[in-house]
Formats: structure tokens, sequence, C-alpha cells
């Protein structure tokens, strides 16, 4: 068992920041989060982390590929995604769909379109999903809008190539939720043919003990309800189908425990049945393995590019 001390910096991203070092990196967000904002959460100063590096990429996005932006795929207000599309005009596309991180609380699909440029240059559509974070959403709803946000996209572009469920941190836990989706109750079954799970936490029961659990306000039995490790161990392989390729990927420079995490994950997929790898990037921090997706070059680009076009 962890301290409390040691689970809070554990569950600290930018703890873990290597290029600024975890003092110098909580001192220049703090800093730009104090103009007006106050004191601000760990999970705050790693919003402010992807928006304070890559503030304009998807204002670059927006301004250069052919898009549909706030699309409604529900009846709620925090039902939108924007889609971003290749030159080609043809709805017989592969589409990424990708999942925002910040602890369930921070984040936003306005600042999230990482991943678009080099992807569409490429031919494949991507889709970037807003959800209602704490403490407005619960846990519970925020999958349910993943899920709903899925078949909404399948529903649209039925001749889709393939569906790629991508999430980061926090979403890669709603991405991975996905996974024990019983689809006929959404009557539509995606043609979800595979899921890249970035840095992502798997077992939310080492939350409730840290501050991040402040807006989400956990239970143990919460937590593990709600944690795909736990219900993947229950129940493997039996809504979605081992056939659905499963990559489960974390950073060098995440800490320990999400390098664990990601670890424990990988292996409860592969003791039932799933169609799983895992990667371990070099070199790359929480932070920089998705921001350096505005990067055609960066390896986790061409992980998605190979596996997309393989699969397709």
């Amino acid at each position: 068992m962890m301290s409390k001390e040691e689970l809070e910096k554990q569950y600290s991203p930018s703890m873990w920041v290597v290029r600024l070092g975890a003092e110098e990196a909580q001192k220049t967000y703090s800093e730009m989060g104090n103009e007006g904002t106050g004191d601000l959460s760990m999970a705050a100063l790693d919003g402010l982390w992807r928006v304070a590096v890559i503030p304009n990429a998807t204002k670059k996005a927006r301004a250069t590929r052919r898009s549909l932006l706030n699309i409604s795929y529900g009846d709620g207000e925090g039902d939108k995604l924007d889609v971003y599309f290749p030159e080609a005009g043809s709805e017989a596309l592969p589409f990424l769909v990708f999942v925002h991180g910040g602890y369930w609380q921070s984040g936003s699909k306005d600042a999230s379109a990482f991943m678009v440029n080099p992807l569409t240059a490429q031919g494949v559509a991507v889709v970037i999903v807003a959800y209602d974070i704490a403490p407005k959403g619960t846990l519970d709803q925020m999958t349910d809008q993943v899920t709903r946000s899925i078949a909404f996209i399948q529903r649209q572009y039925p001749r889709n190539r393939g569906i790629y469920l991508c999430g980061h941190s926090a979403g890669a836990h709603l991405a991975a939720m996905t996974l024990l989706v019983n689809w006929t109750e959404h009557g539509v079954k995606p043609n979800l043919k595979g899921l890249f799970l970035v840095s992502g936490i798997y077992d939310l029961e080492p939350i409730v003990h840290t501050s991040q659990n402040a807006p989400l306000l956990l239970t143990v039995e919460d937590a593990r309800r709600i944690s795909p490790q736990r219900l993947l161990e229950a129940a493997p392989a039996q809504l979605a189908g081992p056939a659905c390729h499963v990559l489960v990927i974390v950073g060098q420079h995440d800490s320990p425990e999400f390098r664990r995490q990601s670890r424990e994950f990988y292996k409860t997929l592969g003791r039932g049945g799933w169609k799983a790898s895992f990667e371990e990037l070099q070199d790359v921090d929480h932070f920089e393995i998705i921001w350096k997706l505005t990067q055609k070059e960066f390896v986790l680009n061409q992980i998605i590019l190979k596996t997309i076009f393989q699969e397709c």
C-alpha cells in the first residue's frame, strides 16, 4: 500500500515532466493560471500544459481542413463533436475518434485537434468528441456520451472503412469502457476495428485517495464499478469481441503507476483473448506523448496509420 503522499505524486502527471522538471513546470503553469484564475489544482495544470504548448493546434486544423464543427450527437448541451475530413470527398473513410484527457475535469475538444493535420493528410477522417467534465458530468455520463458519439458516427457514415477510438489519460479510461458496451442497446453495431489507449488509467481505486477526486466524488465502490481493469477481469472479451485490436500505449516518462496500470491492462486483455499490443514510447512524458501528434513523423502517428491501413 502506498502512502497518500506517494499516491498523490504517482497520479500527478505534472510531477513527472522531464523537460522543465516538476518544480519549474508547476511554477510556470501556476503563474500562467494565476492571471485571474487563482491557485490551480494539478489537474488544471495538466490542462494548461496542453493548451500552453500547442495553443494553435485546433485553430490550424480548422483553418486548413474541411470540417463540420459542433455537431450534436445527442440531446445534451455537451453532446458535441467536430469532424475533420481529408481532401478526398468520399464517406468511405477510416475514422479516428479522439477522446481528450484532463482527469475527467478539464480539457476540451476545442483544444484537442493535435493529430488532425497529419492523419487527414493520409486519408483518415478525425473526430474530436466533447463530453461533460466534472463536476457537471459524472463518469457514468461521460462513458455514455463517448458510447453515443461512436454510435452516431456509425449511423452518419455507415460506409466507413473502420472506426478507431483513441483516448489519452482519462480519455483512455473512457475509451476502454466501450469494450464492455452492449451495442444492441444502442440499436447499432459500429465498425469498431481498433482502440489506441494512451497513458491511461484503468483501475480508478487509487484516484479515490488523491486530490484528483475532489470534483469527482468517487467512492471506492464507484471506482471499482467503473474500472475497465476490474470489469474485464470479471467478464473478458464478451461484447466487442477479440477481433477489435487494442493497443495500450504509455510514455517512458509517465509515472511508474501509469506505466504499471498500462502493463496490467494489456496483460488482462491478453488473458481475455483480445487482440492486444503494448508499446512504451521512448523519451516522452504524459503530455508530450499526445501533443507531439501535431508532428507527422512522430512515432505514435506512424503506429496509428500503420494499424489503420493494415486493418482496413
